[in-house]
């Protein structure tokens, strides 16, 4: 196949993804390493995708997702209720139904802030990385 068939292809695929979408006309830059690039750029092929339109759509997606992710706080929330139910077990102490109802009042009362630290212990140690 030559290269003006494949550029041809090329310029298709390219004019078929921006039908039916508003002009972009602004851009978001940062800057990476070389390794940092080619990590991104792998991601992106993984997904069939250009390394810009991989990009634009993680960007947008992380700068809507909620702060609040339910599924990720239920999930710190049962993890800090299996500690707190682990550790008299473990200890071969008995745990009294109303010991459990306040452990499980506890989580519903702290797994908010709990979660919120998690994600921002993710969130530094991501950046040293």
């Amino acid at each position: 196949m030559d290269t003006s068939q494949n550029t041809t292809i090329s310029m298709d695929v390219r004019l078929a993804r921006s039908a039916g979408r508003t002009g972009r006309d602004r851009m978001a830059n940062a800057r990476v390493t070389a390794k940092e690039q080619r990590e991104l750029h792998d991601a992106a092929h993984a997904q069939g995708k250009s390394l810009s339109e991989w990009a634009r759509e993680i960007l947008l997606r992380e700068a809507r997702r909620s702060q609040d992710d339910a599924v990720f706080t239920e999930l710190v929330a049962t993890r800090m209720l299996l500690v707190n139910l682990i550790k008299p077990l473990i200890l071969g102490e008995k745990v009294s139904p109303t010991w459990i109802t306040e452990a499980m009042t506890m989580v519903r009362k702290e797994k908010h802030k709990a979660a919120q630290d998690v994600m921002q212990q993710y969130t530094q140690n991501a950046g040293k990385e």
